[in-house]
């Protein structure tokens, strides 16, 4: 299996597999997600180390069902050869309510083939007001017109 685009990447194609990176995630299928990952993908994600796809799906069913209403944008930062790194930023709400908008940056690392063999994930957190929310667009895909990180100064 080949998940185009593969590197060594371009600052296009660089974008491309951004942008690839983050309808996945706001898909929120795990399954669909985690076949973009090597079988032995390694991630380091806050305190949790995550060692296989199968591990990959398991860590994102986890995920999206505390984190509802999910929404993610993702933003290339730089890239070479065979790594891409990426600052990120979405907002989700707990079963209680409380919305969060969460920040991070993110190095990864793709075989040949453009599956990511390694993902490493720093990220932080704050609680945020309903009306404090910055990403409103439909659940699944983010519309291409929608503002990206860097529009709001994140």
């Amino acid at each position: 299996m080949s998940r185009p685009p593969l590197p060594p990447f371009t600052e296009q194609s660089a974008i491309e597999k951004v942008r690839l990176a983050e309808d996945g995630w706001n898909s929120r299928d795990p399954a669909k997600v985690a076949l973009a990952y090597t079988s032995d993908t390694r991630w380091r994600n806050r305190a949790e180390f995550v060692n296989s796809r199968a591990e990959a799906e398991a860590f994102l069913t986890r995920k999206w069902n505390r984190e509802l209403e999910y929404r993610l944008i993702k933003e290339l930062w730089a890239f070479t050869g065979n790594r891409i790194a990426v600052r990120y930023a979405y907002e989700y709400r707990d079963d209680s309510g409380q919305w969060y908008r969460a920040y991070g940056n993110e190095n990864w690392e793709f075989a040949a083939d453009g599956l990511m063999q390694a993902r490493h994930s720093s990220i932080n957190e704050h609680p945020i007001t309903e009306d404090g929310r910055k990403f409103h667009w439909p659940q699944g895909r983010r519309p291409d017109d929608h503002p990206g990180l860097s529009h709001f100064g994140f």
